[in-house]
């Protein structure tokens, strides 16, 4: 939960004092999943480039992310990276488009979209590779209730029950494409199997047919059209240096009181390793981390039991004591067999939990309250 503040102080160890010496000299700082959910740790991460003339690489946990960047998937970007705000990328894209202008305010981000669909101010939703369990936003099934779903599947799903409306798309190996890997290489892959199931992007082209729209994502080769068309984008990227850090956490006092840390383990919950029980079975079992300091003033040691308590529910799970970790620090899985860190906790990492001493430590990981995520 620091990170913003350890970016912005480097000058105040030797070790980060060489590290920024070393930065000047052709440096590159990589940026990874977590400096975008840490408050702050991403604008500092941009300002430490731009002081000591690194560059800056973001290497995403997932393979469609750069992509998804690059077509413009968050809603303060267009194709390209190009930021809405900027007059000149809004005008090279609209003139791609065919249209008049475009909007200079950013779009919903996805706690927003969530947001305005449970609150009704949105009354459909399209939904295609969205674990609700991964996002650990509250409204996420009141939002999924109210409005209208679409949602593109490859096999049933937690939105399944939700939708009105489920369109069965291809997998990677019934289609064509491409990957960009963290440094912008794209890496294309061919058909490899024939079947009767529709690409994505096609199943967006036709709903949007539908509505009136000519959105021309129906064949790859409009796709890759538009973006030959728009060319690259030679402006500003619009990362600012200038945000401020939200106030970091103070390290726990040990006693109860514990800044959660958290990381997604190889072999977890996630979608892409349901229903293979095999490999499933040979993933780590779910552990507690803490520090001896930590360990001691609560009472517990290797293979006792601690709960860990967050404002949507607690998990019980066995404690690994580890030597190095900071006191009031504990660290879990985030989405591990019978621990939710998002949507059983709804919590994240730097934020504060409770941690007690359990009776439970020979029992499995379970969650209370929040339910099994």
């Amino acid at each position: 939960g620091r990170e913003a503040a350890v970016l912005r102080d480097l000058r105040s160890t030797e070790v980060g004092t060489a590290a920024r010496a070393g930065l000047a000299e052709a440096g590159i700082i990589l940026v990874g999943e977590r400096a975008g959910t840490s408050p702050g740790a991403l604008s500092a991460a941009a300002q430490l480039a731009a002081e000591t003339g690194a560059r800056l690489a973001w290497v995403p946990r997932r393979a469609g992310e750069r992509g998804a960047l690059e077509a413009g998937a968050l809603g303060a970007l267009l194709p390209g990276g190009r930021p809405m705000t900027d007059a000149a990328a809004r005008g090279e894209v609209a003139a791609v488009w065919e249209v008049d202008a475009l909007p200079d305010t950013p779009a919903r981000d996805t706690a927003g979209i969530i947001a305005a669909a449970a609150s009704g101010d949105l009354d459909a939703l399209v939904v295609g590779g969205v674990d609700p369990a991964d996002l650990g936003l509250s409204d996420t099934s009141n939002a999924l209730q109210r409005a209208f779903v679409v949602s593109l599947e490859l096999r049933e799903s937690a939105v399944t029950p939700f939708a009105d409306v489920v369109l069965p798309v291809a997998a990677q190996a019934e289609k064509e494409g491409s990957y960009v890997n963290w440094e912008g290489r794209i890496r294309p892959f061919e058909l490899a199997l024939t079947t009767n199931h529709v690409s994505d992007h096609r199943a967006l082209d036709m709903l949007a047919g539908e509505l009136g729209h000519f959105l021309e994502t129906g064949t790859k080769r409009q796709i890759h059209d538009q973006f030959e068309a728009l060319g690259p984008w030679s402006g500003t990227r619009g990362l600012s240096a200038s945000g401020q850090a939200e106030a970091a956490p103070v390290v726990g006092d040990g006693l109860g009181d514990h800044v959660l840390a958290t990381w997604p383990t190889l072999l977890d919950r996630g979608r892409m390793q349901d229903g293979e029980p095999f490999l499933a079975g040979t993933a780590r079992r779910a552990t507690a981390h803490l520090s001896p300091g930590s360990a001691e003033r609560l009472g517990v040691g290797d293979g006792s039991a601690v709960t860990v308590t967050g404002p949507r529910g607690s998990v019980t799970v066995p404690v690994a004591v580890v030597e190095g970790m900071v006191d009031g620090v504990v660290w879990l899985p985030t989405n591990s067999e019978g621990v939710s860190v998002r949507s059983g906790l709804g919590s994240e990492a730097g934020h504060r939990v409770s941690v007690t001493a359990s009776g439970t430590g020979s029992d499995p990981a379970h969650l209370t309250k929040g339910g099994v995520g």
